[in-house]
């Protein structure tokens, strides 16, 4: 079952990883990929801001990133995700703790899990593989180079919070 999952929110709930980090997205990225490759799963994870380009890096080894540009944000995002499945919606999985979001997920059909026990889920899966430091294998050279472009123009700039 892929997961459409509120990035912020998430980082948020997990002990490993604090939204003060500038790295914090970056970081999110590489366990959900890891994730991704071990149970065989979709991640569709959005980020509130938009990025300094304004767009994100390539989708790699079942996951997809968005950062969300003011004046929408993560919430409004993954609402609209939803509507587009339309009853397709029923098949995914909506990690979140916000109370509204969540509400929505299930009147769309979607399944709702909270970010803290798919945190606990994320840092257990990593810990028992023994992959937690490892990083991900699945990226070409051009992938990882988006990302470091990406994450290094966002420490310049500052997070603009």
């Amino acid at each position: 079952m892929p997961y459409i999952i509120d990035g912020h929110n998430l980082i948020g709930a997990m002990k490993e990883i604090r939204l003060e980090d500038p790295d914090d997205e970056a970081r999110l990225a590489g366990l959900l990929r890891r994730f991704c490759s071990r149970n065989q799963r979709r991640v569709t994870v959005y980020f509130d801001r938009g990025t300094p380009a304004g767009t994100s890096p390539r989708d790699a080894g079942g996951l997809s990133i968005h950062f969300v540009r003011p004046p929408r944000s993560a919430d409004q995002a993954i609402l609209q995700h939803l509507s587009r499945l339309k009853g397709a919606a029923r098949n995914w999985t909506v990690v979140s703790s916000d109370l509204e979001v969540q509400a929505s997920a299930r009147r769309s059909g979607a399944k709702v899990m909270t970010s803290r026990d798919f945190a606990r889920l994320l840092t257990q899966g990593a810990s028992s593989a023994g992959q937690e430091d490892k990083p991900a294998s699945d990226l070409s050279e051009d992938e990882v180079s988006d990302w470091e472009r990406l994450f290094n123009r966002r420490g310049r700039r500052g997070r603009g919070e």
